[in-house]
């Protein structure tokens, strides 16, 4: 990875004895914000901790020395320096006069979305959840560059707070050729986020902190009009947005759902329910637990499913190392159910969801073969590797083989199963299911396999 940060012309617009103290520190590299309240000591937040910068306390003459060298304060109370990416947000007491400023250092930094680049390949939208000062705003900066240079991609980014493309008019060279749009105010970015499909005929849209319910339906709508979309809100993990009600548009929304008696038997929970209301805006989740390491929901809508279902939940960590390579571990969770109304862990019919169909769909078929504890599988069109994988991860009891006589259960992708009819035929008389996953990914098939066994 490589950085830009312009971090001197940030220190050319502070007072000398705090540029003096910044350049001679053996940290430089890693200061988040510098910040200073009247009539308190400077201080400087690292990533390792906070520090003070200097014995002196900071003065009215101190505040408006670095206000005069700054772009006037915007309704937010936010400046920038221009051409750069640092963010400049103030104080101010009951006669809006500045008491404090928060100096927060703004970096580009290339090569942050090593992590997720086949993620962006696939073409969905993606969305982005962390706490505040986790790395957020540098991941779609570096995402819109790659999309747009990279990729040969339209990419239009709305920049509420001008955090992405910096304050100037002219945008960050860190966007690479990406265009971006200013908003004027905050209460305007949804319309600007429509008015930039509308006029520009962007193939992805970048937006930054989607935060209220209108903004979260413009991304719908966005998505709606087959726009992908990128873009970031506050959260530590999806359960954070389940339990957001201005944000649920984002995951396909929350409704409540009267079952019938027999139906509600059948699932083992009561009448009303909790379950998702439409198809999610976003169809791919990064959760930014580190810098360095990330959580992926690879399919937004199953994992909402999942969640609020409490049943078990595959996810997928990306880890980046040192030495520049990649570690994706797959991890097998046990959901506690968010509402106390979920069903158990037991009933796991729900996930005849598009995710995997029966492929013979004979009623005769015996179901009872397949709770047996030695279930022999035979692989058509998919890895036996993967499945192996599969199988460690779930860390359960199963055979391959490479003897169709032999098995009790089929699975493959369901495209190659549904023609190939010498295979349908010959599982057809010896009573042996067959069950196709739309991809061959670890997260279908582990899905699949838990639904068999349980």
């Amino acid at each position: 990875m490589t950085t830009d940060e312009d971090l001197d012309k940030l220190l050319e617009n502070l007072p000398v004895f705090i540029k003096q103290y910044v350049n001679k520190h053996t940290n430089k590299e890693k200061i988040i914000e510098i910040v200073m309240d009247l009539g308190r000591r400077p201080e400087a937040r690292f990533s390792t901790g906070p520090e003070y910068i200097s014995q002196k306390i900071i003065s009215w003459q101190d505040l408006e020395y670095t206000t005069k060298r700054i772009s006037k304060f915007s309704n937010e109370n936010r400046a920038g320096i221009e051409r750069t990416l640092h963010r400049i947000s103030c104080i101010r007491n009951r006669q809006f006069l500045i008491t404090g400023l928060t100096c927060r250092v703004g970096r580009a930094v290339f090569g942050t979305i090593c992590l997720a680049r086949d993620l962006l390949e696939s073409g969905q939208s993606i969305l982005i959840l962390g706490k505040p000062g986790v790395g957020k705003t540098t991941i779609i900066r570096e995402i819109a560059r790659v999309l747009s240079d990279e990729m040969q991609k339209r990419v239009v980014i709305v920049d509420t707070s001008n955090e992405i493309a910096g304050d100037s008019d002219i945008p960050h060279p860190g966007i690479g050729r990406a265009r971006r749009m200013q908003v004027a105010k905050t209460n305007f970015q949804h319309q600007v986020m429509i008015e930039a499909v509308e006029n520009h005929m962007p193939e992805v849209i970048v937006i930054d902190e989607i935060g209220t319910e209108l903004e979260a339906l413009a991304a719908r709508t966005i998505a709606e009009k087959g726009v992908q979309l990128v873009g970031t809100t506050h959260g530590n993990c999806l359960e954070n947005l389940i339990k957001n009600p201005p944000l649920t548009d984002l995951i396909g929304g929350i409704q409540y759902v009267t079952l019938s008696d027999d139906e509600a038997k059948r699932r083992r929970t009561q009448k009303s329910i909790l379950e998702r209301k439409a198809y999610p805006a976003f169809q791919i989740a990064i959760e930014i637990n580190e810098q360095n390491s990330w959580t992926i929901h690879e399919n937004v809508k199953d994992s909402i499913d999942l969640l609020l279902r409490g049943n078990f939940l595959v996810t997928q960590t990306r880890q980046f190392m040192r030495n520049e390579k990649t570690v994706i571990v797959y991890k097998t969770l046990q959901t506690d159910s968010l509402f106390k109304n979920s069903p158990t862990l037991q009933n796991s019919s729900f996930l005849i969801n598009k995710t995997w169909v029966k492929v013979n769909n004979d009623k005769g078929l015996p179901s009872t073969n397949l709770k047996q504890k030695n279930l022999v599988i035979y692989s058509y069109s998919l890895s036996y590797n993967l499945i192996k994988e599969v199988i460690s991860k779930l860390e359960i009891n199963l055979i391959l083989t490479k003897e169709i006589k032999k098995a009790s259960l089929i699975i493959g992708l369901k495209s190659h199963l549904k023609q190939n009819q010498k295979l349908q035929r010959l599982a057809k008389q010896k009573n042996i299911p067959i069950y196709g996953v739309n991809r061959s990914s670890i997260y279908q098939v582990a899905k699949l396999i838990q639904f068999i066994m349980l």
